[in-house]
């Protein structure tokens, strides 16, 4: 088994990058009901440790009873965290996406599961975990397992979970229903612009046994999110940041376009398809590795997708017209 180090996108051992196209937070800044709500925080106690009236607000959010809410360190933390559940119940297989984040793989990995790349409507029987994105990263586009889980059905007893990270930052379509028999996967801080906030949470399936959500809460550690996240979290469910997000996709979708105009001007492949804040792009360079190093040492970093299985590739998330200026200076030299 060959175990892979993280790659991510971010700060990096030079720092912050002054224009980062390597993540995919939300470029229109740090929601303001957010922040004031992280200045509120009071850090002095711990959290209840059952998360009682966070449950209440997000399940209320999302309709759904509080029991079925779990609260998780980050979305990295409870795809670590649901692996080992699957491994402790006998699972051996994990479907991920074709182009997918790479702690799907790491977690299966670190269990000895056997990874095999999603198939719709394979046999069910094969894998006991499967992972799908929607919109998909690197690609940003619909992930159809989605629809292929829909006509299984929950008779199988495999976990299936949808990673909705890039949901809210949807700028195109409308997003497909949520198949009943999946666990949903929330996290907020892309949305919100405070990625450097680690909290999220899952919804179950209104069908899993509570013995399992039990199970599940039992292998995290205590307080899995601090005060900040709570308050993240509570701050998400509230009217005044969720308008602030419903403008912000305005701004991006203008932004997108000019961002992508921007590639093809340059000679860039841009690839088609993205729903999303960010997109995939082909820059025609020999030396891929080189060309963004270049562009990191004019603080400008792209996400190189080679982890993500498309080699020669890079993933840009949509900045504002400034950055998009830095990059095009930078590249032409």
């Amino acid at each position: 088994m060959t175990l892979h180090a993280p790659l991510h996108g971010g700060p990096d051992a030079l720092g912050v990058p002054l224009h980062d196209f390597s993540t995919n937070s939300n470029a229109c800044g740090s929601c303001p009901g957010a922040v004031q709500a992280l200045r509120e925080a009071d850090a002095r106690h711990y959290p209840d440790p059952a998360y009682t009236a966070l449950r209440e607000r997000l399940g209320a959010f999302h309709g759904v009873a509080p029991a079925r809410i779990v609260i998780a360190g980050s979305a990295s933390e409870f795809i670590h965290r649901i692996t080992a559940f699957a491994a402790r119940r006998g699972v051996r297989a994990v479907a991920v996406p074709v182009h997918g984040y790479g702690d799907y793989t790491r977690a299966a990995q670190a269990w000895g599961l056997d990874v095999r790349p999603a198939a719709p409507g394979a046999d069910p029987a094969v894998t006991g975990l499967c992972w799908a994105c929607d919109p998909s990263s690197p690609l940003g586009t619909p992930d159809p397992a989605l629809a292929a889980w829909a006509r299984i059905g929950a008779q199988d007893g495999a976990l299936r979970v949808i990673d909705c990270a890039y949901a809210p930052l949807r700028l195109e379509g409308t997003a497909p229903p949520m198949p009943a028999n999946a666990w949903q996967l929330w996290t907020p801080n892309k949305a919100l612009g405070l990625t450097g906030v680690r909290a999220a949470y899952a919804i179950a399936p209104q069908a899993q046994p509570s013995q399992d959500l039990a199970a599940l809460r039992s292998l995290a550690p205590s307080w899995p999110i601090g005060a900040h996240g709570v308050a993240l979290l509570t701050a998400w469910t509230l009217a005044s940041p969720q308008r602030w997000l419903r403008d912000s996709l305005d701004a991006l979708r203008a932004w997108k376009a000019e961002q992508q105009a921007l590639c093809e001007a340059l000679g860039w492949a841009v690839v088609p398809g993205s729903l999303a804040n960010y997109f995939v792009a082909r820059p025609g360079v020999d030396d891929l590795p080189a060309a963004l190093q270049r562009l990191r040492a004019h603080g400008i970093k792209l996400r190189d997708v080679t982890s993500f299985g498309l080699p020669g590739q890079v993933r840009l998330g949509v900045l504002p017209p400034g950055s998009q200026q830095a990059l095009r200076q930078a590249w032409i030299g």
